[in-house]
């Protein structure tokens, strides 16, 4: 957008919104926001986009091993997980079956899908989630079976 055009646009939307009444998001559109975001960079295997929107003390709690999990912490040990994982796992897809809000907390049940063994294969679960400012404080991943 051109320089004129943004301010065109700026001065019509202040023109509507007075800076005193510019309307907020709500804390569930900013959790879904986040959630969004995050699940995008997640889907197309992107470490470093992933980064954007994880907290530096981030907290990550895998499914496995069986039966409590493996706990990562920090954004910086997080994004090397993440990034080791999608080079496992290329062909890896997460599809979001349905997104729950609740303030600055989601939980998200979704399906895995891959290929094992050259078959195609799948396992559900459900991820809670943890929104502070924008980014994801923390990722509870939990499967069935």
């Amino acid at each position: 957008m051109r320089l004129s055009a943004f301010v065109v646009t700026l001065s019509l939307f202040t023109t509507f919104f007075p800076p005193s009444e510019v309307p907020m998001p709500s804390p569930e559109q900013a959790t879904r926001a986040a959630i969004d975001h995050f699940n995008d960079a997640f889907n197309r295997h992107d470490a470093d986009r992933l980064a954007q929107f994880l907290t530096d003390d981030t907290v990550f709690e895998d499914t496995s091993p069986a039966p409590d999990g493996r706990r990562v912490e920090g954004k910086a040990a997080v994004v090397e997980f993440w990034r080791a994982w999608f080079a496992r796992n290329s062909d890896a897809r997460f599809d979001a079956e349905d997104v729950i809000i609740s303030g600055n907390r989601a939980t998200v049940l979704w399906t895995y899908h891959k290929l094992r063994n050259g078959q195609p294969w799948h396992i559900r679960g459900v991820d809670v989630f943890t929104v502070r400012n924008g980014k994801v404080a923390a990722k509870l991943a939990y499967v069935k079976g």
